[in-house]
């Protein structure tokens, strides 16, 4: 019986490591990079690290800035928002990236990032945009 009063206590901090992003409260979460108040979803993205912890952006380049600042802590996951959605999270090894043009993101990094390459394409040719994959987007601040 006294067992369960040691295992009982692991499993409930198993339990707290996160390993899906959480939803980003708009006008509520402030970036963990910049100390800004996320207030546009289009441009936002979270990093876990390996422990569960999740640390929210309002922009792609505040993310990429954190992660190469912090050595320390090893990264599991980084995810990004559609540009097209609100408030939709995925793994920036599924998002298809474009920079620059007439992109305005709120830190300035100009960053979008796509769900699917069609839609990448697209808006790259409308905002006069370069197409990037995810290892060329976290390079670009080296």
């Amino acid at each position: 019986m006294k067992k369960w009063f040691l295992i009982l206590p692991m499993f409930l901090l198993m339990a707290c490591n996160r390993n899906d992003p959480q939803p980003i409260k708009l006008n509520v979460d402030a970036c963990d990079f910049c100390k800004m108040t996320i207030s546009n979803a289009r441009f936002s993205a979270e990093l876990i690290t390996q422990k569960g912890r999740c640390y929210k952006f309002d922009d792609l380049a505040c993310m990429i800035q954190f992660a190469q600042s912090n050595t320390v802590v090893p990264y599991r996951a980084f995810y990004v928002n559609d540009y097209l959605k609100q408030n939709h999270l995925m793994t920036v090894e599924k998002a298809y990236f474009i920079k620059g043009g007439s992109i305005n993101s709120p830190m300035r990094g100009n960053f979008a990032a796509f769900a699917d390459q069609t839609n990448q394409k697209k808006y790259a040719q409308q905002y006069q945009a370069e197409l990037l994959n995810w290892s060329a987007a976290y390079k670009s601040y080296q």
